[in-house]
């Protein structure tokens, strides 16, 4: 992704931070959302410092903190931080990418990553920086839109709906990348990271009405299951090896 492409990234989500919770603040974005969380958080040590990089509004963080423990976000947008430190006053945010991680060698016990991975423009870089940063041992877990079947058409869709300019808070042509299972391994096994596990989730969608999403919602755990390829989002889970 070029620097014109991050700095246009930037520019929406400062624009739309105050409204971007919106867009989880109804029961299918809290159902959508809630769900990613579960599968992040079930991969997370408990109780430790976690770092989540593209932080947004700090809605995992939140989430993490009730399971005990420490957090840190870091987000590309300042408005974005602006309102994570209000959602969680106890915790330091940072304004900056996972690129360049402004943190020292072995300061976080998790890693975390929620819908951000497609939009890095140097995802070795990324990953080379969270290994650097997580204590040996630790756990790093990412989600992100993956290449599957129903999210081929996202870039065009995403395109129309610029040009067309439908009001929406993701809906924008970011010049995102997909990964499937063997793109992801290799990442993260460059990285240095072992025990790599890869997992599909989301067959309901946000974006979908109602009633189509209700029924979805019921289908998910039998699609993730057994007809994964019908799933949005990739999952990875690793660990820094221990010393």
């Amino acid at each position: 992704m070029t620097v014109a492409k991050r700095e246009k990234i930037q520019q929406h989500y400062d624009e739309i931070a105050e409204v971007y919770d919106l867009h989880y603040d109804h029961p299918r974005g809290r159902t959508y959302h809630t769900r990613i969380s579960r599968h992040v958080m079930e991969a997370l040590p408990r109780g430790g410092a976690l770092l989540d990089i593209g932080c947004g509004t700090g809605l995992f963080v939140e989430k993490y903190l009730h399971h005990g423990g420490s957090a840190v976000g870091i987000d590309l947008s300042r408005n974005m931080i602006e309102r994570a430190r209000r959602r969680c006053s106890c915790c330091g945010f940072t304004l900056g990418t996972g690129e360049s991680l402004p943190f020292r060698d072995n300061s976080f016990d998790a890693v975390a990553s929620l819908l951000v991975f497609s939009y890095v423009r140097d995802p070795e870089s990324m990953l080379n920086e969270a290994y650097r940063v997580m204590r040996p041992g630790g756990a790093i877990s990412i989600c992100t839109l993956g290449k599957k079947l129903l999210t081929s058409g996202i870039p065009v869709l995403y395109k129309v709906s610029e040009k067309i300019r439908i009001p929406h808070v993701v809906m924008k042509d970011f010049g995102e990348h997909y990964y499937d299972e063997e793109d992801m391994r290799a990442l993260f096994s460059r990285a240095g990271f072992c025990n790599v596990k890869v997992s599909w989730c989301s067959f309901a969608h946000i974006d979908m009405g109602d009633p189509l999403f209700n029924l979805a919602q019921r289908m998910e755990p039998f699609i993730e299951r057994r007809i994964p390829q019908l799933t949005y989002n990739i999952c990875v889970d690793a660990q820094k090896p221990a010393e």
